[in-house]
């Protein structure tokens, strides 16, 4: 009965010019890397001629957070420029899932920059030290705060419309680093009253605001590195594998990501007195449906006769 499975990869059908969706994945993804990290460079360069005037540790770990924060488009760049090596005999879905390297790496720098900062804020208490000009801590605070609002807006939209989990927490870690920012005027504000905890202590709650962001990336990057998919895609793919004309059953749904590209296998049950190319049609028919109802780039459909699945009955 194997005669009626179809046991090739789809090609994904486009209507218009033909579109290397990868390539052009990657280079909106570089695009949007290049463009963030100059704005955070120039965030972090600006803070840190303020802090060695002022000697504020909660602008300290803001100034690093943004630092560290603009350096991981260094890995996200290696891995965007990887994604677009064709597949090889090695490598045969290529290299996309480097982007899930990256991603790692992005959560490492991040946990890196929660234990400098902390570090900072609780030596601090033991050796206390005022802040001076907390006017201009204030100011790089509110620079902080735009800066990575800024390019948090860009980089989630820039991952979102291109799939990118990596490139997404990054814009997730660049909006917590906003809030965060906005705490060291609260920091500068408690210089001006005097208040020398104040600074050692907006340092921790920034740490604590670093650490829920590490968690929230981590959910996101981590899943996608286990093949997480959203439960409600594979519903979704199911019910259109099952309203294609000619198939009686959708079986072994199986779908992952591999860089920006999300693909898909099943097993769909037709009638066990069709010939192979009415089999054939029907699977080529089911690929056609789930390719344009979902945002899937490549798919392979097998045409399996139905029943063949359930066990031999007892005589």
């Amino acid at each position: 009965m194997s005669a009626h499975r179809k046991d090739r990869p789809a090609v994904p059908h486009h209507h218009g010019p033909h579109v290397d969706d990868t390539l052009a994945a990657s280079r909106d993804g570089m695009r949007a890397l290049l463009v963030s990290a100059a704005g955070l460079l120039a965030t972090a360069l600006g803070q840190a001629v303020l802090v060695a005037a002022t000697g504020s540790v909660a602008l300290l770990g803001d100034t690093v957070h943004n630092a560290a924060d603009a350096l991981t488009a260094v890995p996200l760049a290696a891995a965007f420029l990887l994604a677009r090596r064709a597949p090889s005999r090695r490598f045969t879905y290529g290299l996309g899932r480097a982007e899930d390297l990256a991603g790692l790496v992005v959560l490492a720098v991040i946990a890196a920059s929660a234990v400098a900062t902390g570090v900072e804020a609780v030596s601090r208490f033991a050796e206390p030290r005022d802040v001076a000009h907390p006017g201009w801590v204030a100011a790089a605070g509110v620079l902080g705060f735009l800066g990575n609002e800024l390019v948090a807006r860009h980089r989630m939209r820039v991952g979102r419309r291109i799939g990118s989990a990596a490139l997404v927490a990054d814009g997730v870690h660049a909006r917590a680093d906003g809030f965060t920012s906005l705490a060291v005027v609260a920091s500068a504000g408690g210089a001006a009253l005097g208040w020398w905890w104040a600074d050692p202590v907006v340092g921790l709650l920034i740490t604590a605001a670093i650490v829920a962001a590490l968690r929230n990336s981590a959910t996101e990057v981590l899943g996608r590195v286990l093949d997480a998919v959203d439960p409600g895609l594979v519903t979704r793919a199911e019910r259109e594998l099952a309203a294609t004309p000619g198939v009686r059953g959708v079986s072994a749904f199986r779908m992952r990501w591999v860089g920006h590209r999300l693909h898909a296998e099943s097993e769909v049950d037709v009638d066990p007195a069709l010939t192979l190319a009415e089999a054939h049609r029907i699977a080529h028919s089911a690929e056609h449906r789930l390719l344009h109802a979902l945002p899937v780039r490549s798919a392979l459909i097998h045409a399996h006769p139905a029943g063949a699945h359930e066990p031999p009955s007892r005589r």
